[in-house]
C-alpha cells in the first residue's frame, strides 16, 4: 500500500510541474532558512557550556546606588577574593582573581605578536576546566610561568616544542612556557584568552596593583568562583549581599552579588538593579521568525493543494466508489505530503551547507550542520514530521471528505466559501512579510540615527597608538618632536583612554552644594596639554588646557552631561574637590560621545596628567596619502619601541565597530524579510496560475464579449490586491507595538514614522501586482478560440 501512496504521489508531483517545483522549493528555503536560525539559536544557547561545571560557575560582581539608581559594575576589589576564601570557604570550590582581559605583546626571538591574555591565580585553569595538550592545569604555581593556547603556541613556535620556551611580554617581563591547553570555542566568554599568566607576577610587576592588595574601594580587577557541589547560587549570593556595604561603610550602599555563566552572555543587562535581559530578546526575535517563515512555506503547501481539490475530486471520488474508506485516502494524501517535506528537506541541507560560510561571516559565527549529533537529527525528523503534518494535513482531511455520488455526477461544488481559508492563509503570510519589512527599515533607521549622532569631535585621520611596552613612556616631547618631523602629523597627544571608549570612572568628587547622600559617577580621563587639538573637542565655555598656566595640574575640562549632573549654573571657575585636592573648571566641551552611540553621553571630568596614560593620539595629515603617513609614523615608533610591532587603530573603524550587533540584526532581518516577501510571492505565483487556469473559458467568453486585456487584468488581480491591503492594515499595529518596545531599550532612539508603514505597505503592494500580472497578463493574452473550442 505504501509502495502504490509513492507511485501515485510521484506521478502527480511529475503530472504537475510548476505546482510541485513552488512547493518544493517553497519548502526547501523555508526548512533551509528555519535550519539555518536553529543552528544560531543552538549556538546562542548553548554559550560557555563547554566548560565542565558551567551551572556552578559565577563572576562576583556589585550595585552601587548612586544618584538615586543602582549601577551594577562586574568590577571588584582584591580583598574581596580573600574574604570569600576566608569567610565563605566552605561555599566555593575555587575562588579566582584575574585581570581584565587585554592585549599584550609576546616576542620569543624575532617571532613578535601581539594577543589577548589575563593575569589570573593559579587555580583558573581547574575553574576554566582548560584541556591541557601539554604540561598540567598547575601551571601558574610558577610566578614566571604562561600557559598558552595551541594556536598562540603555534603561532610562536611553529612546529617547534613550546615547553620551557622563554618568552618575553610587553618587552618588560620574561615567562617560561609550562602548558599548553586546547583553543576555547567561540562560543564562550573567555574564546579570545589565548593566555594565562600568573597573579603573583602582576602584583610584582605592577606597583598599582601592589599598592591596591588591601583598598577595598578599588574596583578594577575580577573574581571568579566555583561553587561547592553543596552549595546553592542564589542562598550563596544573598549571604554576600553586604560584604562591601561592612567593609567601606559608603553611602552608595554596595550590595554584592553573583552572576551565574548561564547567564553571562544572554542576560547581560541591568537596569536599576534588576537584570532586564539582553541578547536573549534576539534568540526569541530570531527563533520566531525561523517558525514564521516555515509557517509561510508551509501555507503555500496547504494553499496550493485546497486549490487544486477539484482537480482531484474525481479521483478522490472513483476511490471511495471501489471501495477506499477515509483514513486510506487521509493516509495517501499525508504520505504525499512527507514526499514532498522529504525532498524539500534534503534540497535545504544542500543549501544550508551552501549558505553557511556566508552566514557565519554575516552572523559572526562558526556554526556548522551537526552531522554526527543524535540529537541534531531527532529535532530535524521531528520537525519534518510536524512540518509534513502541518502542511499536509488541511489538505488531506479536505479532500478526503468529498463525497463520491456528488463528485462523479458532476454536481460537486466546492462551496462559496471554500477560498476563505486560502484568503485567510494569505493575508496571514503577508501580515508577517510586512510586518518585517516594517521591522528591517526600523532597525535600519536606529542605526542610521545613531550614526548620525554628533560626537563632540572629529574621528576622520585620528589614530589611537596603545602603549602596550614600558619603553613609550616618558618619552612625550620626544616621541612628539619626531613625529612632527615626518610632516606626516597634525598633532599628537596621549590620555588614560581611546577616544572610542572610557575606562576609569569615580564617583568621589565634591562640590559646594552638593547632596552628601548622592554619589554621582563621572567618567574620569587623564590628557596631556594637545589633547584637545589632537581630537578636535569643541568648547562651549572656558578654554583648552595651556602649558603657560601652571595651575592646569589642578584644572578640569568638563562636559556638557557633567555640568548638567554637578548643577552649576557658570561652571568655569567652580571647585571640585577629590582625594584632598582641589581642582578648578577651566571648560566646558560639548559631549563627546565615547561609551555607546545608543545610549546618553556619560557625564565626563578631563584632567591634566602626564604619569597616568596609556594612548598615544595621532592626528594625520589629509595631504598626504594614509599608506605614506603611516609608513612615517612607524618608523618613529620602532625607534622608541623596537622590540614590539606597530599597533595602531583607526578612530574612525572603532567607533563603527559599536555598530556591530545591530548591524548584523539589520542585515539578518533584511535578509528575512526578503525570504518572507520571496516565499509569500512564490506562493502567490502558483495561486494565480491556479486561479487563471480555472477562469480560462471565463476569460475567453469576456474577450469575445469585448473585455480589453486591462479588464482582464483588473479581474484576476483584484482580489490578491485586495489581500495585500489588509495584510497592511493588521500588519501596521503589530510591527508599532513590537518596534516600540524594542526602541525603547536605546536611550538614544529614533521615532517610528508614518511614512514607514506607507512605503512598507506600497512596496508589498508592487511586488504583488508584479507577481500576479504575469500570470493575469498570459490569462488575458490567450486566444478565445483556444479556450471556447470544447464548447
Amino acid at each position: 500500500m505504501l509502495r502504490n501512496y509513492i507511485k501515485v504521489a510521484l506521478r502527480n508531483l511529475f503530472k504537475h510541474k510548476l505546482y510541485s517545483v513552488v512547493n518544493i522549493m517553497g519548502l526547501a528555503i523555508g526548512m533551509a532558512v528555519t535550519l539555518l536560525i536553529g543552528l544560531w539559536v543552538w549556538d546562542e544557547l548553548s554559550f560557555n557550556r563547554s566548560f565542565e561545571q558551567y551551572d556552578r560557575i559565577a563572576q562576583v560582581m556589585q550595585h552601587q546606588t548612586l544618584q538615586q539608581q543602582k549601577e551594577t559594575w562586574p568590577a571588584v576589589s582584591i580583598p574581596v577574593a580573600a574574604e570569600l576564601r576566608n569567610t565563605y570557604g566552605s561555599d566555593f570550590k575555587h575562588v579566582v582573581l584575574s585581570s581584565w582581559n587585554d592585549d599584550h605583546v609576546l616576542s620569543s626571538g624575532t617571532k613578535k605578536l601581539k594577543s589577548d591574555g589575563s593575569f589570573m591565580e593559579p587555580n583558573a585553569p581547574d575553574l576554566l576546566s582548560l584541556r591541557m595538550l601539554a604540561g598540567s592545569r598547575k601551571g601558574l604555581a610558577n610566578p614566571s610561568s604562561i600557559l598558552l593556547s595551541a594556536s598562540l603556541a603555534k603561532a610562536l613556535f611553529g612546529t617547534r616544542d613550546p615547553m620551557e620556551q622563554v618568552i618575553k611580554i610587553d618587552n618588560q617581563l620574561s615567562v617560561k612556557v609550562s602548558g599548553v591547553y586546547e583553543d576555547l570555542p567561540s562560543n564562550t566568554s573567555f574564546h579570545n584568552l589565548t593566555f594565562l599568566l600568573p597573579w603573583d607576577l602582576y602584583v610584582s610587576s605592577e606597583d598599582w596593583v601592589k599598592r591596591n592588595l588591601t583598598d577595598w574601594q578599588e574596583y578594577s580587577f575580577q573574581v571568579f568562583v566555583q561553587l561547592s557541589p553543596q552549595a546553592q547560587l542564589d542562598q550563596v549570593s544573598a549571604k554576600l549581599k553586604p560584604l562591601l556595604a561592612v567593609k567601606t561603610r559608603q553611602t552608595s550602599r554596595p550590595e554584592v552579588f553573583l552572576h551565574p555563566m548561564a547567564k553571562w552572555h544572554l542576560y547581560e543587562e541591568f537596569k536599576n538593579g534588576v537584570n532586564t535581559g539582553g541578547s536573549i530578546q534576539y534568540v526569541w526575535l530570531f527563533g520566531l521568525i525561523g517558525f514564521f517563515i516555515l509557517l509561510l512555506a508551509c501555507i503555500n503547501f496547504m494553499n496550493l493543494s485546497t486549490a487544486r481539490s477539484e482537480k482531484r475530486a474525481k479521483e478522490v471520488g472513483i476511490r471511495k466508489a471501489i471501495g477506499s474508506v477515509r483514513t486510506q485516502l487521509i493516509s495517501q494524501f499525508l504520505s504525499e505530503s512527507f514526499l514532498v517535506v522529504f525532498i524539500a528537506l534534503v534540497l535545504s541541507l544542500g543549501l544550508v551547507e551552501l549558505a553557511l560560510p556566508w552566514f557565519n561571516a554575516l552572523a559572526h559565527k562558526q556554526v556548522a550542520i551537526l552531522w554526527d549529533n543524535p540529537v541534531f537529527w531527532c529535532i530535524t525528523l521531528g520537525f519534518c514530521l510536524i512540518t509534513a503534518l502541518l502542511a499536509g494535513s488541511y489538505p488531506a482531511f479536505y479532500l478526503s471528505s468529498f463525497q463520491p455520488v456528488k463528485v462523479l455526477k458532476g454536481t460537486f461544488q466546492a462551496g462559496r466559501f471554500s477560498a476563505l481559508p486560502r484568503k485567510a492563509l494569505v493575508m496571514v503570510q503577508f501580515t508577517i512579510s510586512i510586518t518585517l519589512i516594517i521591522g528591517t527599515i526600523i532597525v535600519y533607521r536606529q542605526i542610521a540615527f545613531a550614526k548620525e549622532r554628533p560626537v563632540g569631535y572629529t574621528r576622520e585621520g585620528l589614530i589611537a597608538v596603545p602603549m602596550n611596552t614600558p619603553d613609550l613612556y616618558g618619552h612625550y616631547d620626544a616621541i612628539r618632536n619626531d613625529l612632527f618631523q615626518t610632516g606626516a602629523v597634525l598633532e599628537m597627544s596621549e590620555s588614560s583612554s581611546a577616544p572610542t571608549r572610557v575606562q576609569s570612572v569615580n564617583f568621589d568628587f565634591t562640590w559646594k552644594g552638593k547632596d552628601p547622600n548622592t554619589k554621582p559617577l563621572f567618567a574620569y580621563i587623564a590628557v596631556t596639554h594637545d589633547f584637545g587639538s589632537t581630537i578636535g573637542w569643541q568648547f562651549v565655555q572656558g578654554r583648552n588646557f595651556s602649558r603657560s598656566h601652571s595651575t592646569d595640574t589642578l584644572g578640569l575640562v568638563i562636559n556638557e552631561a557633567a555640568v548638567q549632573q554637578i548643577g552649576f549654573q557658570h561652571p568655569v571657575g567652580e571647585m571640585l574637590q577629590k582625594g584632598g585636592k582641589t581642582y578648578q573648571i577651566i571648560g566646558v566641551i560639548k559631549d563627546m560621545v565615547m561609551d555607546s552611540p545608543f545610549s546618553a553621553a556619560r557625564p565626563t571630568l578631563y584632567t591634566l596628567d602626564y604619569g597616568w596614560v596609556n594612548y598615544i593620539n595621532i592626528r594625520i595629515n589629509p595631504k598626504l596619502p594614509m599608506r605614506t603617513s603611516l609608513a612615517a609614523i612607524e618608523q618613529v615608533f620602532r625607534k622608541y619601541n623596537p622590540e614590539s610591532p606597530f599597533d595602531y587603530r583607526f578612530v574612525s573603524e572603532e567607533y563603527a565597530r559599536k555598530f556591530a550587533t545591530e548591524d548584523r540584526i539589520s542585515q539578518l532581518t533584511s535578509f528575512f524579510a526578503g525570504l518572507t516577501i520571496f516565499i509569500s510571492c512564490l506562493g502567490l505565483f502558483g495561486l494565480a496560475s491556479y486561479v487563471a487556469e480555472q477562469r480560462t473559458k471565463e476569460i475567453g467568453i469576456r474577450k469575445v464579449l469585448g473585455a480589453s486585456v486591462l479588464n482582464l487584468w483588473q479581474l484576476l488581480s483584484k482580489e490578491f490586491v485586495t489581500l495585500v491591503l489588509l495584510s497592511c492594515l493588521l500588519s501596521v499595529p503589530l510591527a508599532y507595538y513590537f518596534m516600540n518596545n524594542w526602541l525603547d531599550h536605546y536611550e538614544y532612539r529614533t521615532n517610528i514614522s508614518g511614512w514607514i508603514f506607507f512605503a512598507a505597505g506600497l512596496g508589498a503592494l508592487v511586488i504583488t501586482v508584479l507577481t500576479v500580472s504575469y500570470q493575469a497578463l498570459s490569462a488575458a493574452l490567450i486566444n478565445p478560440v483556444k479556450s471556447l473550442k470544447s464548447e
